[in-house]
């Protein structure tokens, strides 16, 4: 797939000696190097059309969607931008804050329910559920809240 008839790396005399230099120098990030000799293979000049994304895929041992993505990031966001990563986005909110750990620990310490001899995550997350602790909660939150705590469930 060339996805490079979209976003057309043009660089300036200014832009193309400072990735030069960023590819020459002893001390630079892998992954930004990577990115500076990726736009330069990439550039198509002010006469052609440069390399396909293809192309510079293969001649620096990268994938195309990492070519695609730094031409794309030099189109829409400039040099700079595309020279570094965007750091990854994976906040999610905590389904317990401290009073709802602290009914999780108190359930977890108090006895199971009949018939059962402990409680499971399951059961304790089923539980805080029902006391409206929480919405939903999955059993995973809270084995790994019970994890952050010091207590013993016997």
């Amino acid at each position: 797939m060339n996805y490079n008839t979209k976003y057309v790396v043009r660089l300036s005399q200014e832009e193309r000696k400072e990735l030069e230099a960023l590819v020459g120098r002893g001390k630079v990030g892998a992954d930004r190097r990577r990115r500076a000799q990726i736009l330069l293979k990439a550039n198509a000049g002010a006469e052609g059309s440069g390399m396909s994304d293809q192309e510079v895929a293969t001649a620096l041992d990268v994938g195309v969607a990492t070519v695609h993505r730094v031409r794309q990031a030099y189109v829409e966001e400039g040099l700079q931008d595309a020279l570094s990563r965007k750091p990854a986005i994976r906040h999610r909110p905590r389904k317990l804050d401290g009073e709802g750990e602290a009914r999780l620990v108190a359930v977890a310490c108090s006895p199971a329910p009949e018939g059962r001899e402990r409680w499971t995550l399951k059961l304790l997350a089923d539980k805080l559920v029902e006391l409206e602790v929480v919405d939903s909660i999955g059993k995973e939150a809270v084995r790994r809240t019970l994890k952050k705590t010091t207590s013993s469930r016997g």
